[in-house]
Parts: structure tokens; sequence; C-alpha cells
């Protein structure tokens, strides 16, 4: 069963790049044909859903974010990356990593919490 562990900083400063990490175990981020998502929850707000790279490498991001996103994997590591350029306290919540396959995330990681502030 894939297992999915999200890391992080726990804590950035506004305008800095936020990095966060997605370990994948039990399961290749090359298979097809999942789609390894990014999804956030501000504190008190829903679900946003970030982006997404897909087992072949394609990188898809929500128009909402301004091209502040950025998606990467590293295959041999079997991991997704993620990096929010200008990061403000609008963009303190927890991060979740996901799986998509069709329409069903099937997987999901615990989280990890990010926290904007100076």
């Amino acid at each position: 069963q894939v297992q999915l562990r999200e890391s992080g900083p726990g804590l950035v400063k506004p305008s800095q790049t936020l990095s966060l990490t997605c370990a994948v175990s039990g399961g290749s981020i090359t298979t097809a044909y999942y789609y390894w998502n990014w999804i956030r929850q501000p504190p008190g707000k829903g679900l946003e859903w970030m982006g997404a790279i897909t087992y072949s490498g394609s990188t898809y991001y929500s128009p909402s974010l301004k091209s502040r996103p950025s998606i990467s994997r590293d295959t041999s590591r079997n991991q997704i990356t993620l990096q929010l350029s200008s990061v403000t306290p609008e963009d303190t919540a927890m991060y979740y990593c996901t799986r998509l396959m069709g329409w069903e995330y099937d997987s999901w990681g615990q989280g990890t919490q990010v926290t904007v502030s100076s």
C-alpha cells in the first residue's frame, strides 16, 4: 500500500520561498496513470488544490495561485517537491500530498503545517 509523507520547515518568513517534500513509499511516482497533487487547507477554510505532477512529469497548477507554485519530482528518490514563492500569511495552512487516480484521491499524507510569519 502506498504511503505519502510530507516534510517541510514549519515556519517561513513572508516573501520567502516555501519548499515541501513528499516522500512516496510502496509505489513508484512514475506508475501510469497516477497524478501527484498538493492540496492545502488554511485554518477554518476548505481544501484548496494547488497543482499536480503526473506520472510522466507533466505539471498543472491552480490559476488562482498566479504562477507562484512549482512542482517537481526526483524519480531516483521517489519524491515530489512543492515550491511556493513570495509567501504571505495567507499561505499559512496544512499542506497535503495526495495521489489521484481517475477521479479519486486514493492516498493522502498526514499533512504538514506551514506557518508564514515574521
